[in-house]
């Protein structure tokens, strides 16, 4: 299996390092995770050459299109789907943008005076930090972590605008996570085969990690239909 990690790859960053290793973690999986720079996206039919996408942490992604590209397809052609930590915020973005209507939904990092600023600095930077989330009943986080909550590192200083939270409660997108606090977490979209966006970095936890070793069982569900369909 080849699943696209979308993002601009830099050795000295942790998570960069971790998410290989969160991959040959999963027991069976077989996995080449092929690093996809976000300013080689022009065209994102290109991904159809993998059996999953992974959006992965590191603002400022040297092409926002890019990375809001490849979650476009994915969430269209219902490839699998994982986006952690900046992933999470461009997936918000993609969805309100092109599912909602919302063109001027963006990210304040990038575009400090944004009409409507989607993703905005956090109240409290999670930067380097561990915190506990609690998965929604029936998400795909809660029934791979099959506990009600855990605690995860972040590593971030933006997540989603509390004005707009309505734009994920209630919809097709909807909230699979919260903190302690009840900021949204981690947004799952239904209906799709498996489409996780999580502010959290699962991948720089203890391994296996469930939520990505779900992620793997879903490429390599994708993976089988392609190839039966092929044949």
């Amino acid at each position: 299996m080849r699943i696209a990690l979308v993002g601009d790859f830099n050795d000295q960053q942790k998570s960069h390092q971790a998410i290989s290793k969160a991959l040959s973690a999963v027991p069976g999986g077989e996995v080449n995770g092929v690093w996809v720079p976000t300013d080689s996206l022009g065209k994102a039919e290109s991904l159809a050459q993998f059996d999953g996408i992974w959006c992965v942490p590191g603002m400022p992604y040297r092409s926002a299109d890019g990375a809001l590209a490849a979650i476009r397809y994915a969430r269209t052609s219902r490839t699998p789907f994982l986006g952690t930590s900046a992933g999470f915020q461009y997936a918000l973005i993609e969805y309100a943008r092109n599912v909602m209507g919302f063109a001027d939904a963006d990210h304040q990092k990038t575009n400090p005076k944004a009409a409507m600023p989607l993703i905005s600095p956090l109240g409290c930077a999670l930067a380097g930090m561990k915190a506990r989330v609690r998965f929604t009943n029936g998400s795909l986080l809660r029934k791979a972590y099959r506990v009600a909550e855990s605690v995860e590192h972040y590593h971030c200083s933006f997540g989603l605008n509390g004005r707009y939270r309505r734009l994920v409660e209630g919809g097709q997108l909807y909230v699979a996570a919260v903190d302690d606090q009840q900021e949204i977490r981690a947004v799952e979209l239904d209906g799709h085969p498996f489409f996780v966006a999580a502010l959290f970095q699962p991948e720089m936890g203890a391994l296996p990690n469930p939520i990505v070793s779900e992620f793997v069982a879903a490429c390599a569900r994708h993976h089988r239909g392609v190839t039966k369909a092929a044949s």
